[in-house]
């Protein structure tokens, strides 16, 4: 994008970043800059917000912490949008939406915990469609991904007896912000696995299982683990009829993530990605047919910053379909969406 086009798409507006020194903050902060949008940079942090501060010429700080709602309302105050970049969400997200609320204005965030995401549908549904307050959770590659191309597959279909997620991760390298959620999942589900069956999520303590996935070319197939619940549990059934939603895993990534010695991201390029690339395969099925849209590109992380910017755009130019809590694939046009994306991500979509 030229710096001409970066300014007419954000035309000076301000959005809030909270966690903005964070690992996936910091590329939410360059693409809305990119974007011509004027950051506001918050978080629990004062000196990390500084040190932030220090390379972004004219930026202002907002310190806040989510147990200070006066704090929150301070770093919130004059922004067209907040974009909640910090986990676990967990811990953050109520808080932040809370602040967004007495704010009027429009809420996004990147998180990928199940509950914490089925928590914001729960608890903020009612609240936000009598507000006319739009939240979108999950704008990020876990959830709002997955949930833009199922909802791409699906076409005119209004039902479906299946969604699979697969991703082809090259390999993981979590950020301490992944592993702290991580570490939060595990204990609130003490434990035990998740799965979208029969249209509810069902935790049981059963093993996981190695199956062969058929990955579009050049990939081809690879071995996966079954039933690596990802939220596309938590954001793909919140608006499409589709009973059974499974999320799988490239064994390489899985063992990447479970290792505890596996190191963080390691920047590769001038914008700070990693070497890491990935392939997520969407199939959606009814009965014997089966559609399938794709994506690809580098860097996990890196790749959630476009998704969210392009998520909180959208809302504040009017490009919405829905209110209230509500995933990428409901409030926005899939197809249109996942186009804009590039260069960031290049897809493929089933033409009808």
């Amino acid at each position: 994008m030229t710096s001409a086009s970066a300014s007419a798409a954000g035309t000076g507006r301000t959005v809030a970043v909270f966690g903005a020194y964070g690992h996936t903050g910091r590329f939410v902060v360059a693409e809305l800059l990119e974007r011509g949008y004027v950051p506001l940079l918050s978080g629990r942090d004062a000196d990390k917000l500084r040190a932030l501060a220090a390379g972004v010429p004219g930026a202002e700080i907002r310190p806040a912490r989510v147990d200070d709602p006066a704090a929150l309302d301070r770093a919130l105050a004059g922004a067209d949008a907040v974009i909640n970049c910090a986990g676990p969400f967990a811990l953050t997200a109520a808080p932040v939406i809370e602040a967004a609320l007495r704010a009027g204005i429009p809420y996004v965030d990147v998180a990928a915990e199940i509950e914490a995401n089925a928590d914001t549908f729960a608890h903020f549904a009612d609240r936000a469609r009598e507000a006319g307050a739009v939240i979108v959770p999950a704008m990020a590659f876990y959830g709002g991904l997955g949930d833009l191309l199922a909802t791409a597959a699906m076409g005119d279909w209004t039902t479906a007896d299946e969604a699979t997620i697969a991703y082809g991760l090259s390999g993981w390298h979590p950020t301490e912000g992944t592993r702290a959620a991580g570490t939060v999942s595990r204990d609130r589900r003490a434990g035990r696995r998740v799965r979208y069956t029969e249209g509810r999520l069902e935790y049981h303590d059963g093993g996981s299982t190695l199956l062969k996935w058929h990955f579009p070319d050049p990939m081809g197939t690879r071995e996966v683990v079954g039933e690596f619940t990802m939220a596309d549990v938590v954001t793909i059934p919140s608006h499409l009829a589709i009973p059974e939603v499974r999320t799988h895993m490239a064994t390489e990534a899985a063992r990447d993530l479970a290792a505890p010695d596996t190191p963080a991201p390691a920047a590769t390029d001038d914008e700070g990605r990693s070497d890491q690339t990935f392939l997520v395969d969407a199939v959606v099925r009814s009965g014997t047919a089966e559609r399938r849209a794709t994506a690809s590109g580098r860097d996990i992380y890196a790749v959630t910053a476009p998704l969210a910017v392009e998520a909180a755009h959208r809302i504040l130019t009017g490009r919405t379909r829905a209110t209230g809590v509500v995933s990428a694939g409901e409030i926005f046009d899939a197809p249109d969406f996942l186009r804009a994306l590039s260069p960031h991500i290049s897809v493929e979509l089933p033409g009808f």
